[in-house]
């Protein structure tokens, strides 16, 4: 079995996810009340990421969390429900070449996965229309039916991507060297090597240049 595995943000979504996200919440009619608390949350982790004290994919996870902070007792339901219109308003910025590729590996017979950082009821909702047998993310710990902000997110990135894709996978037998993925950055990375396929997505320089120098499918 071959299977094709995509990336969200920068590549299916053509935009940046958590600048939306930030956008969406600070403008939102009922919660945008919320934004200053996950303001708050976040201004030290992003100012110690631009003094160069905080990693980036520490910086990535702690954002995360910081924006589900102001959530802390909402119901499961509420934020599916905030997350669904987020979701809506996201579709019109997919890249419609990545969207007929996702179309194309169905139809072929392999097996679609979506791969994300992204909050997973967020993903869920985006692709409901696209033929994906998998939708991984990053989940929200809930307490019952409630978000208790008290447990940390396992923000899904890097070679997270690659254990949650071989979890799914199971005992499956892959044609690793047919199947394919879809990255923008060099975070991508460990997805990408997996495959006998990879293609780069309007690539950051880092990607661009090693897919170049690798001979790797570069769309633009």
């Amino acid at each position: 079995m071959r299977v094709a595995i995509f990336d969200f943000d920068g590549t299916l979504y053509q935009n940046e996810t958590f600048d939306f996200m930030m956008s969406h919440l600070k403008h939102h009619p009922e919660y945008g009340r919320l934004y200053g608390k996950f303001f708050r949350r976040i201004l030290p982790v992003y100012t110690g990421y631009k003094m160069k004290l905080v990693p980036s994919p520490v910086m990535r996870e702690k954002s995360m969390q910081a924006y589900l902070a102001p959530f802390s007792g909402f119901a499961e339901e509420q934020l599916n429900r905030f997350f669904g219109e987020m979701a809506a308003a996201m579709r019109s910025g997919f890249n419609p070449e990545v969207v007929r590729r996702v179309r194309d590996h169905a139809e072929s017979g392999d097996r679609v996965m979506l791969v994300s950082g992204a909050f997973t009821p967020l993903l869920l909702e985006a692709v409901r229309d696209l033929p994906f047998d998998d939708v991984i993310g990053t989940d929200i710990p809930y307490s019952g039916n409630t978000y208790d902000g008290r447990t940390n997110i396992y923000h899904i990135r890097s070679e997270r991507k690659n254990e949650r894709i071989l979890a799914a996978l199971g005992d499956t037998q892959v044609a690793w060297e047919e199947s394919s993925a879809f990255g923008d950055t060099l975070s991508d990375m460990t997805v990408l090597e997996l495959v006998g396929n990879p293609v780069a997505v309007r690539p950051e320089e880092g990607l661009r240049n090693i897919a170049a120098e690798r001979e790797w499918e570069i769309i633009r």
